[in-house]
């Protein structure tokens, strides 16, 4: 193989790379541009931790992928950029708190074939105001969708983890707090 031939299939790897590192988290940057009114805070780091790692799991129902998570806060409000299997692939999920309360949840990615439902405003809606009860579980019922349990489920799941994770920051619990 030529030396030309060569460099021209590294710089189609690389581009494919780089491409694909730009969609793994289609729409994160809009997402937080508006949350944040065109201000993105700096990202901020929440470790699991072993003490937090067995509570991330009964969430999740499978032990978390990362060792961090990562979100934006400002204001009292934080939002979260996460990503949970619906039924055989990622579902993008966008989660805005203010508190411990959720403010907005936009769907940034779905890429199942089937209960894209949960991509539209009347699912969203429903978890709007909705919190963390005692025993993680939200403190609000959530309609399921015909068709889209999993997603319904993985939508849920990331809800839940990034309400648990927002209590662990302190955002939206001081006034003070920038």
């Amino acid at each position: 193989m030529s030396v030309r031939v060569a460099l021209w299939v590294l710089l189609i790897v690389l581009w494919a790379a780089v491409l694909c590192a730009h969609a793994s988290n289609p729409g994160q940057q809009e997402f937080l541009a508006d949350t944040f009114g065109g201000k993105v805070p700096a990202p901020r780091v929440v470790w699991i931790t072993a003490q937090r790692r067995p509570v991330v799991q009964a969430i999740l129902g499978h032990a978390p992928k990362a060792l961090r998570i990562r979100y934006w806060a400002q204001g009292g409000r934080s939002a979260w950029v996460l990503n949970e299997i619906g039924k055989e692939q990622p579902i993008t999920l966008g989660i805005v708190l203010r508190g411990d309360k959720v403010e907005k949840i936009k769907v940034l990615a779905y890429r199942e074939s089937r209960g894209g439902e949960v991509r539209y405003p009347f699912f969203t809606d429903q978890f709007v105001g909705a919190g963390l009860a005692p025993d993680r579980a939200l403190d609000c019922h959530i309609d399921n969708i015909s068709g889209a349990t999993l997603s319904v489920s993985a939508v849920s799941r990331m809800t839940r983890l990034a309400l648990y994770l927002q209590q662990l920051t302190g955002v939206g619990s001081d006034p003070s707090q920038p």
